[in-house]
């Protein structure tokens, strides 16, 4: 029942589950083997060796079947028999013959992965003869009055191969134990049942007709594992085409976004680099209406191609994100090096003859491309796209035909767009002056120490733009909270502070229908987390909070506590400042928080150092 090639990826120091299958399966066979009897008469003598080579016939019938590299032959059902009919030892018997056998053939393969095979499956026939000797089974005619311990003894061979497998996949590469059962449940159930039962068939054909039997039996099996094979190739191709887009021949939106989530999950765990580009088209549009679809279409199928090869070729997964919108994705990819990457893919886009790419502005197929990388700090996979977008589209700004890492700076154009932008974000505040008018006088204030930080932190104008803008509007989710709780000027209950902190997730949710305002989201939901890691939403902390949020968590404390409002008693600057130290380190960033004092200081002179209260955070 085993599969076969069940270690195909290579051997792991750390992971010592090979080692506990072997050492567990050693003791096992060498516990049950000392039963092993010799008595046979000459027809069973013949039989057990007809039985071997059954074994040996089968294993060269093996198909594939889930997860992926995993192999199984009809093997299983020949072992199963032989327990039934001959008991525990001889079926481990045969199996270390046969697996003797097979190491001889398979030389190529380390000698570790043959004896953590054999291992396991020792495991599995020893704890199917103890639950079957134990149930009261009785060794060979298949009894009606003993059915009970015949599929007690398959359900714990079964049991303890899906087990085994679930086990050996999780301590190599940390797989959703969980999703893996269910998956070998779901995509192999068939199988499995199908091999157990013909267990039992040939238990009563090798009772009944010996030899005869047996040849039955392996015709059968050998249709049945040509069926499988079959089968699974349909699999394997429906499969593919779910994950696949058909006109370039990449990957789909859908895989991608799968495997953007485990790609993020793995970096953080291992700390290793992951880079994202967005590839746009240049000028697709105007090519299309030029030539017609179908030109275009099979445009898209030459850099799809390119992409393909390319992608192959450096280790990374390039897929078709919509449109003429490509996606790479690159672990183990510092931004910069994805950004060599991406200019020598762009060269070589860019020296590829097509029919009619001279209409273009640049008189060659050429992309425009936006990288952004995976950082601590990024804890959804639309950020890590967020950022890669926002530098794609400062890339088509720049005249195309050009890559940007998300951050680099551009020319101060930006300038005259925040402008726009910050008016923008004052209509939706003007809301706040029939519900609020304290937090629409709280926005625009955090928003000119935004202004004044960005300088201090010599912020890039487009990093500028966003924190700014950040701040501005980080309470708009405050818009959901009901005027009556808003306004109260007695100590909040604890229904009533759960209504509160639900602002940072609606004020999200609010920025993430405009996309103008989707990379402002992180203001908006993290700015209540806290240093130590006690704030909310999340409970993040340190570095795993984006550095700007931090600082507009300082500047948005600093401003309650100095501000009129009503559920806190107003503090002087002096007393703000001790507040700011007394926290420095638990709730706030001590770096940020002494940059911050010292812009206060300058402002208004010095004050004194360290209080010993604790700051107030709504």
């Amino acid at each position: 029942m085993l599969k076969k090639h069940l270690f195909t990826k290579s051997w792991i120091p750390k992971n010592l589950n090979a080692l506990l299958f072997c050492t567990l399966g050693t003791f096992l066979f060498l516990f049950s083997i000392r039963h092993l009897s010799f008595h046979y008469t000459p027809d069973e003598w013949a039989l057990l060796g007809s039985m071997f080579a059954a074994s040996l016939i089968l294993y060269f019938y093996t198909f594939q079947i889930p997860p992926e590299g995993s192999k199984q032959s009809m093997d299983s059902a020949v072992y199963l028999a032989c327990l039934f009919i001959f008991g525990t030892p001889a079926a481990l018997a045969l199996l270390l013959l046969s697996s003797l056998l097979f190491a001889l053939f398979e030389q190529k393969v380390s000698w570790w992965k043959h004896l953590t095979n054999f291992s396991i499956y020792t495991i599995m026939i020893f704890g199917a003869g103890t639950v079957f000797h134990g149930l009261g089974g009785q060794l060979g005619q298949l009894q009606n009055g003993h059915l009970l311990s015949y599929v007690g003894a398959l359900i714990i061979y079964f049991t303890l191969n899906v087990l085994c497998i679930s086990i050996y996949y999780y301590m190599i590469d940390q797989s959703d134990i969980y999703r893996m059962l269910k998956g070998l449940l779901q995509e192999s159930m068939l199988v499995y049942l199908c091999i157990l039962i013909l267990s039992l068939v040939l238990t009563i054909l090798i009772v009944n007709n010996g030899i005869t039997g047996l040849i039955l039996f392996l015709g059968i099996s050998i249709f049945l594992s040509h069926l499988f094979k079959k089968l699974f190739d349909m699999y394997l191709q429906l499969q593919e085409r779910a994950i696949r887009d058909q006109r370039t021949g990449l990957f789909n939106h859908s895989y991608f976004e799968s495997l953007l989530e485990k790609e993020i999950k793995f970096a953080r765990s291992e700390g290793t680099p992951l880079s994202l580009a967005m590839i746009d088209i240049d000028d697709f549009k105007r090519y299309n209406d030029h030539f017609g679809h179908l030109q275009g279409d099979r445009l898209l199928g030459l850099l799809g191609s390119i992409l393909k090869e390319e992608a192959a070729q450096a280790g990374i997964t390039a897929s078709r994100y919509g449109g003429e919108e490509f996606t790479l994705l690159m672990p183990g990819y510092s931004e910069q090096e994805a950004l060599i990457f991406v200019n020598t893919l762009r060269k070589r886009v860019n020296d590829t003859p097509f029919e009619g790419v001279e209409v273009l502005p640049h008189a060659c197929l050429s992309f425009s491309a936006g990288i952004s990388g995976y950082h601590i700090d990024i804890h959804d996979k639309s950020m890590l796209v967020l950022q890669a977008d926002q530098a794609l589209y400062d890339a088509k700004k720049q005249g195309k035909n050009i890559a940007y890492i998300n951050g680099s700076s551009v020319p101060l154009e930006q300038e005259i767009e925040i402008a726009q932008d910050v008016r923008d974000i004052e209509q939706l505040l003007n809301l706040f002056l029939y519900k609020d008018i304290n937090t629409f006088k709280h926005s625009k204030r955090v928003f000119r120490y935004a202004m004044d930080m960005s300088l201090l932190l010599k912020l890039d104008a487009v990093t500028r733009r966003q924190f700014v803008l950040g701040a501005l509007i980080h309470d708009i989710g405050k818009l959901e909270i009901p005027w009556e709780i808003l306004n109260k000027r007695d100590s909040l209950t604890l229904t009533e502070w759960d209504v509160v902190k639900k602002h940072v997730n609606w004020g999200k949710e609010m920025a993430m229908t405009n996309d103008k305002f989707k990379e402002l989201a992180p203001y908006i939901e993290l700015h209540h987390e806290r240093y130590d890691g006690t704030g909310y939403p999340h409970g993040y902390k340190a570095a795993e909070i984006p550095l700007l949020c931090r600082m507009l968590t300082i500047i948005d404390s600093f401003d309650a506590m100095t501000s009129e409002r009503p559920y806190q008693a107003t503090k002087s600057i002096e007393e703000a400042v001790k507040e700011l130290r007394a926290c420095s380190g638990t709730q706030f960033d001590p770096e940020l928080s002494e940059l911050f004092i010292q812009y206060i200081e300058g402002k208004s002179g010095p004050v004194p150092a360290r209080g010993e209260h604790i700051v107030p955070s709504l």
